[in-house]
């Protein structure tokens, strides 16, 4: 009966997203071209990011005697000025942190959380049914409240080198002078049609005949230097306090399209957390990442533990075995994301029970050879007794960046950072954009009378699929630092560079560049353009339900090899690596 409820439950909530989802994008953020990309190496400390400028930053910082939180500040404050439509002091972040010298794993949590006034109800239409995607995205209805700087200031209280203010220098400076316009954030502004609507990001990201910035041209933000400024004098206080909280709060509740609910309260109140790291075991590796609220790495393990009951080595990365394999392992896995991952302070998360290797040896046995699942159902973990609901379908298309790090001193860190779409909110205050982070939550918070675990309620962090991953290897030692952006399709992405370097042992630029395939428990994905695109006839016959389709990730990969570290960029995204 249990598992009927759960069936049932589940189609149900599918019909509601995907009525709410008609007008999503594919993607969190549009592709802008591909560049291949080689390795660097390097013998003291590396860095990669999305940006060339952001990484220089980075580069900059641990040059000084930084340490990998203090390079990761930088990069993030760069990332916020050339990279706006992505990430920033308005949204979140996930870190992961290895500190060498304690050989201690730490990781926290920067999620956004739900004003104290959000109820369930929020994304509802005055039918009792999900408002389309768009419609509850654009304005003051759907931003959190900013949680990266309270997690950065954690993480640096306890792991950085360098004095505070010190880290905002780099993208003050450029703040202040100027930068060129990327390609990538050209092509981006030429695609969107929601920043004319809010004036401050109108001003900002147009010409004044009302065009959108060309690559190229030069972009001075003061009013963003003024803010960074205020932060590295003042602490993350200075943001959750005082005028620029105030000046967040009035923006929210005067947005003209969905005025919020943000309070000076909220904003004070915000706490980043340690939590746990969770780690499992993949062919003798150990992989760590971020636990609940982010599903990442609960995800990204369960895809690696079904696969280790199948031998990857003998089957070529872009083969229909291998495609086969990890699309029916990802169905699996995110059939359970779906139904159990959500804030853990608010449901009790089985993370034991999904990780365990007997049930996951269960879950293996479900894929065969010659056909493909449909649909997979999700299992049954050991667990505490609770009130299942239905498979939860966010829409989840964040617009999201990776930082990865390793310093001079040991210390690694892996940090996923976003504002949910491309934008956020599209609300410019300050200099910086706001995030939507509050559409991450389920639009449909019951079924069947019940609530949906990760339906919108106070105080409340929305589920991610953000997957920031540390590699150890079988001597205990760092291995790999790793991640990317991509909304719910990261784990995909995660997962499948993991099994590159792991199972066919692939150089990081060869990883970051695998051609991108996988389920997330419905078609099967394939990157458009690439060799992987061409098996789609052939997983047809096998039963496979298939999509060819724009596959934007942003992987950045620093591995160890031999005393080297070697580093590597996504070719679909403007990132580099560097390190001396």
């Amino acid at each position: 009966m249990r598992r009927a409820r759960i069936w049932f439950a589940g189609v149900t909530t599918l019909c509601l997203a995907l009525a709410a989802a008609a007008d999503a994008p594919q993607q969190p953020e549009g592709a802008s071209g591909y560049t291949s990309k080689e390795a660097v190496s390097a013998r003291r400390f590396m860095v990669a990011s999305a940006n060339p400028l952001a990484t220089d930053a980075g580069y900059e910082i641990l040059g000084r005697g930084g340490s990998a939180i203090d390079a990761a500040i930088a990069v993030q404050m760069v990332l916020n000025l050339v990279e706006p439509q992505s990430s920033g002091i308005g949204g979140g972040a996930f870190l992961v942190h290895y500190s060498g010298r304690e050989r201690r794993l730490t990781t926290y949590d920067g999620r956004e959380t739900a004003p104290a006034a959000a109820r369930p109800e929020r994304f509802l239409g005055a039918d009792g049914k999900p408002v389309k995607f768009y419609d509850a995205v654009v304005g003051g209805k759907s931003v959190g409240v900013p949680g990266l700087l309270r997690a950065l200031d954690l993480a640096h209280r306890r792991h950085g080198r360098l004095p505070w203010a010190e880290l905002f220098q780099p993208a003050i400076r450029l703040a202040q002078e100027g930068f060129a316009v990327s390609p990538r954030l050209a092509t981006l502004l030429a695609k969107e049609k929601y920043l004319q609507r809010q004036k401050a990001a109108r001003r900002y990201f147009h010409n004044p005949d009302g065009s959108p910035l060309q690559a190229g041209q030069r972009l001075r933000n003061p009013e963003f230097a003024a803010t960074l400024r205020a932060i590295a004098q003042g602490g993350a206080d200075a943001f959750y306090r005082g005028d620029i909280a105030r000046d967040i709060v009035a923006s929210v509740a005067g947005a003209p399209d969905n005025p919020g609910d943000l309070t000076l309260e909220d904003l004070a109140a915000y706490r980043a957390v340690e939590r746990e790291p969770v780690c499992g075991g993949y062919r003798g590796y150990k992989v760590c990442g971020m636990g609940p609220p982010s599903s990442g790495a609960v995800t990204v393990l369960q895809i690696l533990g079904i696969l280790e009951r199948f031998s990857l080595k003998s089957a070529p990365p872009v083969s229909l075995m291998a495609v086969h394999l990890f699309s029916e392992a990802g169905k699996l896995a995110y059939a359970d994301r779906g139904l159990y991952l959500a804030d853990p302070d608010f449901v009790d998360v089985p993370v034991r029970g999904l990780l365990a290797r007997d049930y996951l040896a269960q879950r293996a046995a479900l894929i065969r050879y010659g056909a493909a699942m449909t649909k997979a159902q999700p299992g049954m973990p050991a667990m505490k007794e609770t009130a299942w609901l239905g498979q939860d379908e966010p829409l989840e298309l964040p617009a999201t960046s990776h930082i990865s790090v390793v310093d001079a001193y040991g210390n690694a860190l892996a940090m996923t950072t976003t504002i949910e779409d491309a934008f956020g909110s599209r609300l410019m205050v300050r200099g910086f954009l706001l995030n939507n982070e509050l559409t991450d939550f389920s639009f449909a918070p019951e079924e069947d009378g019940r609530p949906v675990a990760n339906r919108i309620e106070a105080r409340k962090r929305p589920r991610s699929s953000m997957a920031p991953t540390i590699v150890f290897d079988a001597k205990g030692r760092l291995c790999a630092v790793l991640g990317s952006p991509g909304g719910s399709q990261i784990i995909n992405y995660v997962a499948q560079a993991l099994v590159g370097l792991i199972d066919w042992q692939l150089d990081p630029a060869q990883a970051a560049a695998l051609p991108h395939y996988g389920s997330r428990n419905g078609p099967t994905e394939l990157e458009q353009g690439t060799a992987a695109a061409a098996l789609a006839d052939s997983l047809k016959l096998l039963g496979h339900d298939v999509r060819i389709m724009e596959m934007t990730s942003g992987t950045h990969i620093i591995r160890r090899q031999g005393d080297k570290w070697r580093g590597a960029a996504d070719p679909r995204r403007e990132g580099t690596a560097r390190g001396e």
